[in-house]
């Protein structure tokens, strides 16, 4: 399978060709965005894996900003909704509306999709509505359809979910149960600037700067760069370090840390297996390297298991959350040759 992709000319110069189109990207996003590389990249590379994320930060820190500049570079329709408590799920899915015929008198039932049939969907505060609407999201974000009123109606690829959550606020918030965390691929957070950067932000923001932004690419090219994706070739110890990371998150598991049997109720599934390795090409890819390295799976560890590692009371208790976890596992799984 290695050979196959590195013998293939088109596949290497497509490579390529990914990563002069990365360094454009983050040209034109920087004509708006200030700082934040690292939650640039990381949505960049959920966006290649057909993956969504889910970002926390207070508010003021440009995020939806930065969502519908990424879709204006990537000629992608972009859509936001503002969850709140009142929100059904027809207000994302779409509604059935009673239409008559003019010409013939007769009634029937007409869909008016809603705002989740676009390519970009940025999810404002999705813990301020309840679980029946939070689980709206649900099939489309996994299966690319929506069902309503009996009929599905298949969606437009490529579809990125960007849900944000304030971390400050919590009185009136509905917690994403484990199960819609798990269908996110990466949960990240995003802090407050520093100085140099908040001063670049302020100065830009006040004055009559207008950028213009230029056209990276349209989505047919978005579409083909995510099949590239799928063709990276990952040596077996590559995935079997991913693999094994992720198995010893489980408190259950006989190769788990003594810290992880005290610390943790629940571990990663799967699916942080298949995210690390899927976001591992993604990332080789961006970054112009036809070949996946265990560093790849490790740069991305905390953004796949943040949100899928439960701490108990006594990890609480000791101060120890999701991430501190995943730092010791990071430095206690050896990589095997």
């Amino acid at each position: 399978m290695e050979a196959a992709l590195t013998e293939n000319r088109d596949d290497l110069a497509q490579v390529a060709e990914v990563s002069r189109s990365r360094e454009k990207i983050l040209a034109e996003i920087k004509k708006v965005i200030v700082g934040q590389d690292a939650i640039i990249e990381q949505l960049l590379i959920a966006l290649l894996c057909r993956g969504h994320c889910l970002l926390e930060g207070v508010p003021g820190l440009a995020k939806t900003l930065l969502i519908s500049t990424l879709a204006e570079i990537l000629e992608l329709r972009f859509n936001r909704i503002q969850f709140t408590p009142d929100l059904m799920p027809s207000d994302i899915t779409g509604t059935e509306i009673l239409e008559e015929d003019v010409s013939s008198g007769r009634r029937s039932f007409k869909f008016i999709k809603g705002p989740i049939f676009c390519n970009i969907l940025l999810a404002d505060e999705i813990n301020r509505t309840p679980p029946k609407t939070q689980a709206a999201l649900l099939q489309a974000m996994q299966e690319y359809k929506v069902t309503a009123g009996g009929a599905t109606y298949l969606m437009d690829p490529p579809f990125f979910v960007l849900a944000t959550q304030n971390p400050i606020e919590h009185e009136g918030t509905y917690p994403l149960p484990e199960a819609q965390l798990d269908r996110f691929m990466f949960n990240l957070f995003i802090d407050y600037p520093p100085i140099e950067d908040e001063v670049e932000i302020v100065t830009t923001t006040t004055s009559a700067y207008h950028p213009r932004l230029q056209k990276v690419m349209h989505s047919t090219h978005l579409l083909e760069i995510q099949e590239l994706v799928r063709r990276v070739p990952v040596a077996s110890h590559v995935v079997r370090y991913a693999v094994r990371l992720v198995q010893a998150s489980r408190p259950k598991n006989p190769q788990a840390p003594d810290f992880v049997r005290e610390w943790v109720n629940w571990g990663a599934g799967p699916r942080a297996s298949q995210y690390l390795v899927l976001g591992a090409k993604s990332r080789a890819l961006i970054q112009g390297r036809p070949t996946v390295t265990v560093e790849d799976v490790r740069a991305l560890a905390p953004a796949v298991l943040r949100h899928r590692i439960l701490t108990n009371f006594a990890a609480s208790a000791a101060g120890i959350n999701s991430l501190t976890v995943v730092h010791r596992l990071l430095e206690e799984v050896g990589i095997e040759e």
